[in-house]
């Protein structure tokens, strides 16, 4: 669930196809959760907010891209506010990312040459959650990931 930077990719233009939640991190293990809007203000320092894109690479590659929405008190970096710029990008136009650290943001290519449009899977975005979030849906307290921040196991 990420953007490759050598990659040029699109973003799914419709906004049936991404979705703002909030996803919990367990960075020791390298895995995101998603989480049921009713867990959010019960692990608030633990639920990040964030906008998951629906991508589409030149090998037709499919992928959900989470990018970081801003905090309670609206604050966002430049890399993630730089994100989103180009996933409006993306959504007319095959670009490629690349983090540029003296600038603290990302950089945005468009593609010089003139791509085809991308051709979408016809399984549903819904699909594509369930694939990409299979085990790692966080629903109810008793999740292992939330007793586990609770110190409970």
């Amino acid at each position: 669930m990420s953007r490759a930077t050598q990659e040029f990719f699109r973003v799914h233009p419709d906004e049936a196809w991404r979705l703002e939640t909030a996803l919990i991190e367990i960075k020791v293990d390298r895995e995101m959760y998603l989480v049921d809007p009713a867990v959010w203000p019960l692990f608030p320092n633990e639920c990040k907010p964030r906008t998951i894109y629906t991508t589409i690479d030149r090998r037709n590659v499919v992928t959900l891209w989470p990018v970081r929405l801003p905090d309670e008190k609206g604050r966002l970096d430049d890399y993630n506010r730089s994100a989103h710029e180009g996933a409006q990008l993306a959504m007319e136009k095959w670009v490629r990312i690349s983090a540029n650290q003296a600038l603290g943001a990302y950089d945005i290519d468009v593609a010089a040459g003139a791509f085809p449009e991308p051709v979408w899977p016809s399984v549903t975005f819904t699909d594509l959650l369930k694939i990409a979030f299979k085990g790692r849906l966080i629903e109810d307290l008793d999740h292992p990931v939330l007793r586990r921040l609770r110190g409970e196991i």
